[in-house]
């Protein structure tokens, strides 16, 4: 299938493995040329040169925190003049809710909503004067169906949802869709780690907790990272102009909502 992509660029934020590494392979294969970001030099590095050497698009790699202005700063100096930006930054971590005190949820605001908002708010413009963009936030589950132990991700996500749905409205009519793409459990690196420490916490091994959490889900497994890609760049296609300020799940069904 033609996305009517081919030739645009992009800037992916947290892509040199996981879900946004999915995202911008998928991007790649529909002919997009990439600014990848990440703060590991050497996994982005590989994954940019597997990505040229594959797809024959152009990829530029900046090796930076987007939580900083310095980082932010050098990314968006090569970021200039992108269509499509996809935003994405690691969960904070789990806890209870008298774990956390205010520099926590500073440190959450900032990877999980005002890093995104900075990025939205210095590329978007441009796309609106040439009449065409994409943004797609990589957020979670949690922003439909909070999770206890997260309430850091559920706070920080549950803003940044906040700010798209009126944003996104406001700036449809210039031909910018922005949207955001809500992961459940996926087959990452990340999933496979967590799997292992539930394991050694509960004396199992980390197939017998996967099992266990596939129970949870109706689809009866976890997403790959291949599918989860699909569908960022689909929603970053021609055929996504009617779709805006929207909360796509991809959980395999596991969050029972009808909203």
């Amino acid at each position: 299938m033609d996305l009517g992509i081919r030739g645009k660029r992009a800037l992916v934020c947290a892509s040199s493995k996981g879900l946004g590494l999915g995202c911008a392979r998928a991007l790649a294969e529909a002919g997009v040329d990439l600014v990848m970001n990440a703060r590991g030099v050497e996994a982005l590095e590989a994954a940019a040169t597997d990505i040229r050497a594959e797809f024959g698009v152009a990829v530029e790699t900046v090796a930076a925190d987007v939580t900083t202005e310095e980082g932010r700063a050098a990314v968006l100096e090569k970021a200039q003049g992108v269509e499509i930006l996809v935003t994405n930054a690691g969960g904070p971590p789990p806890g209870m809710w008298t774990d956390w005190e205010r520099e926590d949820f500073i440190k959450a605001l900032d990877a999980n909503m005002l890093a995104p908002i900075a990025l939205i708010k210095a590329l978007v413009p441009g796309m609106m004067e040439r009449g065409w963009g994409r943004v797609v936030n990589i957020t979670s589950v949690s922003v439909k169906a909070p999770i206890g132990v997260l309430g850091l991700s559920n706070s920080a996500r549950a803003g940044l949802t906040g700010y798209v749905a009126g944003t996104s409205r406001q700036i449809a009519g210039s031909g910018v869709v922005m949207n955001n793409l809500l992961p459940g459990f996926h087959a990452t690196n990340r999933t496979v780690g967590m799997d292992g420490m539930q394991a050694e916490k509960a004396g199992t091994t980390p197939d017998a907790i996967r099992a266990e959490r596939c129970k949870t889900i109706p689809a009866g497994r976890y997403g790959t990272v291949e599918e989860f890609g699909a569908t960022c760049a689909f929603m970053c296609s021609q055929f996504a102009g009617f779709m805006v300020g929207q909360n796509v799940l991809l959980d395999g069904g596991q969050t029972n909502s009808t909203m």
